[in-house]
């Protein structure tokens, strides 16, 4: 069974056009959930000392605080509480002094972090730092490999990409930190290694087959590589699951961030960069 994609070119700009509207709305009017490493916080690893002191037992004693707390290594368990912004380090020393008072005798504490505004915006700067760093070297690399339609298609692409992604934490609520900085650059380095390898085979079609009209060129070539494409795509997403059931909570946003970044590869690299192409004559491209 062949698949006609390109017959849907046209619906693929529309779809695109709406969700990238829908991040950069949501990114300007809810913004991204800055975990402690951004925001500033609290973080405590203690084990309890008594069977009573559950993590149940725990979120409820430090409800006024919205403590994140995370089984870690058997019996310990990870407290992570926020600050307010612009907290000084007298407030951050006191609300240490509270929760300790809180869990009393009941706990022994392996170890406490506090990280102040100050070291999170500066996480915050080199987060953003990395994002523009790996986005200038990914350009480069593309203008490199290809030239015309096939650079464009994938300029393209990786705009769209680096858009949605930011878009889907916002819109999704998830945890924004030093993992979902690596959950970004690797979802996107996926997505442009299957776009090359799509745009390599359309590129040896294109020198086997002269007169095939380019939307059945690029059909073609999506539905040859097709089976390779859904096995990688659903062999990874399989393990996110895993991860998502068995990592524990801590690992519960990575595993969704990534499957989400799966499909958005391999939907834009099957739609957005082939559908740019299209519109280019391939036949005069040299590179």
């Amino acid at each position: 069974m062949k698949f006609r994609f390109m017959k849907y070119r046209k619906l693929s700009y529309w779809v695109s056009g709406i969700l990238v509207a829908l991040s950069i709305v949501s990114l300007f009017t809810r913004g991204l959930n800055y975990g402690i490493d951004f925001s500033g916080g609290i973080s405590m690893e203690v084990t309890p000392v008594s069977t009573d002191m559950t993590v149940d037992k725990m979120r409820h004693d430090l409800a006024a605080f919205s403590p994140e707390l995370q089984s870690v290594d058997g019996n310990s368990i990870l407290i992570r509480v926020g600050l307010p912004k612009g907290a000084t380090d007298a407030e951050q020393n006191t609300r240490v002094g509270e929760i300790k008072q809180i869990l009393g005798n009941q706990v022994e504490y392996a170890q406490v972090q506090i990280v102040g505004p100050k070291i999170g915006g500066e996480l915050v700067r080199g987060g953003i730092l990395a994002i523009l760093v790996s986005f200038v070297l990914m350009s480069i690399y593309i203008w490199i490999r290809y030239r015309g339609g096939y650079a464009v298609g994938s300029f393209v692409s990786l705009i769209l990409d680096f858009i949605l992604m930011f878009g889907f934490f916002s819109i999704a609520g998830l945890e924004f930190n030093q993992t979902a900085i690596a959950v970004i650059l690797m979802g996107i380095g996926y997505s442009i290694n299957d776009k090359v390898v799509n745009y390599d085979r359309i590129d040896e079609n294109i020198k086997k087959y002269h007169k095939m009209p380019m939307n059945d060129l690029i059909d073609l070539s999506v539905n040859e590589m097709l089976r390779r494409t859904v096995m990688t795509s659903v062999s990874t997403i399989l393990a996110m699951i895993g991860l998502y059931s068995f990592g524990g909570l801590m690992l519960h946003d990575f595993a969704i961030a990534m499957t989400f970044s799966i499909i958005m590869g391999t939907l834009t690299s099957i739609y957005i960069s082939n559908v740019v192409l299209y519109h280019f004559n391939l036949r005069d491209t040299q590179y």
